[in-house]
C-alpha cells in the first residue's frame, strides 16, 4: 500500500470523529467506555500506518490483522454506548456506517493477502 490510500485516509478521518466523540462522552462523565471507544477507535489508522512501513508482507498483514480487530471492538464498544443510552441513535448510526465501511475493506485486504499466499 502507498501513502495517501482511500483505507489510511478514512481510518484517520475516523479517529478524529473518536477523539471528539470521546472527549464529549468524558465531559458527560462517562470516562470508562470513553477511554475504551479512543483506544481502540484509534489504534485503527495506527496500525494501518504501520503496515503501510512495513519491511515484509508478513509484517503488512499482521498489522491489517490488528487494525481489523481493533475495528471490531471500536464497533463493540460504540454498539454499547448506543444501547446503553449514552449515544444518541443518529450519532451511533454515522459513527456505525464508518467503522463498517473500514471493516469491509480492511477485510477485503486481508482475504486477498490470505488468498496470495
Amino acid at each position: 500500500m502507498k501513502d495517501g490510500n482511500v483505507l489510511q485516509e478514512k481510518s484517520y478521518l475516523f479517529a478524529i470523529k473518536i477523539v471528539k466523540l470521546g472527549y464529549q462522552l468524558i465531559d458527560k462523565k462517562e470516562f470508562i467506555l470513553s477511554k475504551q471507544l479512543i483506544r481502540s477507535g484509534t489504534s485503527i489508522g495506527a496500525n494501518i500506518e504501520e503496515g503501510i512501513g512495513a519491511f515484509s508482507r508478513k509484517d503488512f498483514h499482521h498489522k491489517l490483522s490488528i487494525s481489523y480487530k481493533e475495528a471490531r471492538e471500536t464497533r463493540y464498544w460504540l454498539r454499547l454506548l448506543r444501547d446503553t443510552d449514552n449515544l444518541q441513535q443518529d450519532t451511533a448510526i454515522d459513527f456505525l456506517k464508518d467503522i463498517e465501511e473500514i471493516l469491509r475493506i480492511l477485510g477485503s485486504i486481508l482475504k486477498t493477502l490470505k488468498a496470495e499466499k
